[in-house]
C-alpha cells in the first residue's frame, strides 16, 4: 500500500471490520462565514470524512473551502463528491469518481468523467471508482434535476440490488446510496439491509438523514459509512449526536 492508498484502506478498515463510519457532505454553496466555528465544534469527534461537492455550484470555490478546511481540521481527510466534471480541486485527498448507475443519462455515466480523467491524472488524488445510485426519497430534489434521471424505487430492494449488482461485475469498488439532498424519507432499511447480503464492498449512505434515529437506521441495516448534509448544516448538534451514538457502539464491542 502506498500512501496514496490511505483513504481507501481507511475505508476498507471500516468495512472490513464492521466499525461504522461517518462523512459530513458540505454543499460549497452553503459555505459561509459559520462554518469555521462549526468545524471547531466537531474537531474532537469521530468523524472520519468530509466530503465536498453537490449536485449545482454556483461559485467555484471549492479550492478555497478545501484550503480553508485543512487549515480548521487538518486530520480529516478530505473527498470530493463532485456533480459534475468543474467539481475538481487537486487539492483534496481523494475523489468519489462517482458512475451514476442508477440512471441511463450517459453523461453521469461515463461522460463527465472522460472530461475529467487528464486533471486527475495529473493529480496525486486517490480515484475512488462508486457506483452511485439514487432512490426515491419522497420527493423531487436538485440530484434528480440535474441528473436527468427516474430513481429506483424506495420500495423494490431487488430492483436496487441487481443495480449493485450489475455496478459490482463492472468492477466499482463502492457503493452510495443516495435519496438526495433535503429528501423526505431516507433509504428505504430493507434496501440497504437487501445490498449489504448481496454484495461484498463498502456502502455509503446518504439523503435524508435528518435526525439521529434515521442514522442508526442506516447503520443498523447495514451501511458502513453514513453521510449527513442538510442536517449537519441546520444543526451541527446532529453530528455530535451520531458520533456519540458510534463511540457508544465502539465502547460496548469493547
Amino acid at each position: 500500500m502506498t500512501m496514496k492508498d490511505k483513504i481507501a484502506a481507511g475505508i476498507q478498515s471500516i468495512y472490513k471490520s464492521g466499525r461504522k463510519g461517518l462523512a459530513w457532505l458540505i454543499d460549497p454553496d452553503d459555505w459561509d462565514d459559520a462554518l469555521p466555528a462549526k468545524l471547531k465544534e466537531i474537531k474532537d469527534l469521530k468523524i472520519d470524512f468530509i466530503f465536498v461537492g453537490g449536485s449545482l455550484i454556483h461559485q467555484n470555490n471549492i479550492s478555497g473551502l478545501i484550503e480553508m478546511l485543512r487549515e480548521n481540521v487538518p486530520l480529516i481527510p478530505i473527498v470530493i463528491f463532485p456533480g459534475n466534471a468543474l467539481q475538481f480541486s487537486a487539492q483534496a485527498d481523494a475523489i468519489l469518481f462517482l458512475s451514476l448507475i442508477s440512471g441511463r443519462n450517459p453523461d453521469l455515466l461515463i461522460g463527465q468523467h472522460v472530461a475529467v480523467a487528464p486533471l486527475i491524472e495529473k493529480s496525486d488524488l486517490e480515484v475512488l471508482p462508486t457506483g452511485y445510485m439514487l432512490i426515491d426519497g419522497g420527493k423531487k430534489t436538485s440530484v434528480h434535476y440535474m441528473s436527468q434521471t427516474i430513481p429506483l424505487p424506495n420500495h423494490n430492494p431487488e430492483l436496487s440490488v441487481a443495480t449493485a449488482l450489475a455496478g459490482y461485475y463492472l468492477g466499482l469498488q463502492y457503493f452510495y446510496l443516495d435519496a438526495g439532498s433535503g429528501a423526505t424519507a431516507p433509504v428505504n432499511p430493507k434496501i440497504i439491509k437487501a445490498i449489504k447480503k448481496r454484495l461484498k464492498a463498502p456502502l455509503f449512505v446518504g439523503g435524508g438523514l435528518n435526525t439521529l434515529e434515521k442514522a442508526q437506521q442506516a447503520y443498523l441495516a447495514g451501511a458502513d459509512i453514513v453521510v449527513i448534509g442538510n442536517g449537519a448544516e441546520k444543526s451541527i448538534c446532529l453530528l455530535k449526536e451520531i458520533s456519540g451514538f458510534l463511540e457508544s457502539m465502539r465502547i460496548w464491542d469493547n
